[in-house]
């Protein structure tokens, strides 16, 4: 979770972080602390292709998370990772400045904003 330590101190007004986990249950790749990070710099949520931890503290903060399961095990420091790159889970094309739209249904992304004039 380097990559994700170093965005969420990053100024994201506006933005949701979408992390390609692999889809690994081995190794959480957020917990609370992260999350509570995000949420102080404006963060608008994260979709993860991977699991989670501290899910009970993560439920309470203003953040939308999705993630595909929990797993109290944190990862492993290895400064890998990069940002900004086109990818695909879920069946969902997930590229950098496109739109992302979630609730307890799901995820939709679209290249536009979807509720212009609402």
């Amino acid at each position: 979770n380097s990559r994700v330590r170093d965005l969420v101190a990053l100024d994201g007004h506006g933005k949701v972080m979408v992390v390609q986990g692999g889809a690994s249950l081995r190794r959480s790749l957020l917990g609370d602390q992260l999350a509570e990070k995000a949420v102080a710099n404006g963060w608008s949520g994260l979709v993860i292709n991977g699991c989670v931890r501290d899910v009970e503290a993560l439920s309470k903060l203003p953040l939308g998370i999705k993630a595909l399961a929990a797993c109290p095990m944190k990862t492993e420091k290895r400064d890998q990772g990069r940002t900004g790159v086109e990818f695909e889970f879920a069946g969902i094309d997930f590229v950098p400045g496109h739109w992302l739209y979630a609730d307890a249904n799901g995820l939709i992304v679209a290249d536009r904003d979807l509720l212009v004039g609402r």
